[in-house]
C-alpha cells in the first residue's frame, strides 16, 4: 500500500449464505483519480462499496481508506452517494443540503452558505426553496450529488450515479465528477455502462460473479486488445456479419465495431463494404471496453 493510496484493499471476500459476493479483491487507488468500478448487474460493485464505507464487513481480508482502517471514524472526509436513493420530500433543496453537511459535522451557518453557493452554481438557485417533491428526477439526482459534496470530502463514492437520467442530467452528472477530480478529490463511482467509464475513468476495475478480472489504467486495458474498425453507416447492417474475414462484430444499428482474423488487411474489408451500405466514418481504433469485456468473461455477459 502507498501512502498515496485513497483505497487499499486486499484479500477482501464476502459471503451471503451459500452465495459468494465478493472473492480474493485486490485493488490500490491513488488519490486524485477517477476509478471505474464495472461489470454487470450482480458483479459485486455494490457489495464492495458497502465494504469500503463500513455499511457491512468483509469475511476476510483488509480494506484501508485514506490511510484508515475503515470508513467509521473519517465519514467527515467521505461523500457517499448510494445506489438506493431518496430524498425527504417535504423538505426544501436548502434544507436538505443543510441537513447533509449538519450530518458530516458542519455548522448551521457554513452549512446554509455552502447549500447556497452549490445550488446556485450548479444550476438551482430558483429551486432552493422548492420542495424536494417538486423537483424533476433530474433535479433531485443533482440535489443528492451535491448532497455528497457539501462538506468539501477528500474522497467521494458513487453507485450507480448515471442511473434513469436522460442525456442532459448525465452530461450535469459527468461535468460534476470530472469537477471534482479538477478539485483534487478522488472519486470512485460504479456504472455497467462501458462507455461512461471510457469518458471519464482514468483507471477501471472490471468485475464478473464477485472476482476481479481485469485492472488498471484506461491506457492499459484498452492497449491489451487486439485493434478493430469502428464504422459509422447507414443501411442493412446484416451484411457486416457476413464478412469474410471478419471475427467479431459489435452493431447497434448505425454504428458498429469489426475486429478482424489474423492477417486480414482492413482496406479489403472496405473495399468489401463500398457500394453496399453508406459509409460515414471508418476508423482504425482500440477496442471498446464493451468488447474488452466481452473477451475477459469469454462472451458470457449477463447484463
Amino acid at each position: 500500500m502507498s501512502s498515496e493510496s485513497a483505497l487499499y484493499v486486499e484479500g477482501v471476500s464476502k459471503r451471503f449464505g451459500k452465495q459468494v459476493a465478493v472473492k480474493h479483491l485486490d485493488m490500490d487507488i491513488p488519490r486524485g483519480a477517477i476509478y471505474g468500478f464495472l461489470g454487470p448487474n450482480g458483479a459485486g460493485k455494490t457489495t464492495t462499496i458497502r465494504m469500503v464505507m463500513s455499511i457491512i464487513y468483509p469475511d476476510t481480508g483488509t480494506i484501508r481508506i485514506l490511510g484508515q482502517p475503515n470508513a467509521e471514524g473519517i465519514k467527515d472526509r467521505l461523500g457517499y452517494l448510494p445506489e438506493e436513493k431518496g430524498l425527504y420530500k417535504k423538505m426544501t433543496t436548502l434544507e436538505i443540503l443543510v441537513y447533509f453537511g449538519r450530518l458530516k459535522g458542519m455548522n448551521a451557518v457554513d452549512a446554509k452558505k455552502q447549500a447556497r453557493e452549490l445550488l446556485t452554481r450548479y444550476g438551482l438557485k430558483d429551486a432552493i426553496d422548492k420542495k424536494c417533491e417538486a423537483l424533476s428526477k433530474g433535479m433531485g439526482q443533482k440535489v443528492q450529488i451535491l448532497g455528497t459534496m457539501i462538506h468539501d470530502p477528500e474522497l467521494v463514492i458513487l453507485d450507480e450515479p448515471f442511473s434513469g437520467l436522460d442525456p442532459v442530467n448525465a452530461e450535469v452528472m459527468r461535468d460534476l465528477i470530472l469537477q471534482m477530480r479538477k478539485d483534487g478529490k478522488t472519486v470512485i463511482f460504479s456504472t455497467h455502462i462501458m462507455h461512461q467509464a471510457e469518458q471519464l475513468c482514468d483507471s477501471i476495475l472490471l468485475m464478473h460473479h464477485g472476482e476481479k478480472i481485469i485492472d488498471g489504467s484506461m491506457m492499459e486495458v484498452r492497449s491489451a486488445g487486439d485493434h478493430g474498425i469502428q464504422i459509422d453507416y447507414d443501411g442493412d447492417g446484416a451484411l457486416l456479419k457476413q464478412l469474410e474475414g471478419v471475427s467479431r462484430v459489435n452493431d447497434s444499428g448505425k454504428q458498429a465495431e469489426l475486429y478482424l482474423e489474423e492477417g486480414v488487411d482492413p482496406q479489403a474489408i472496405l473495399a468489401k463494404l463500398v457500394g453496399k451500405i453508406s459509409i460515414r466514418r471508418f476508423d482504425l481504433r482500440e477496442p471498446s471496453l464493451h468488447e474488452v469485456f466481452v473477451r475477459a468473461v469469454g462472451g458470457e455477459v449477463d447484463a
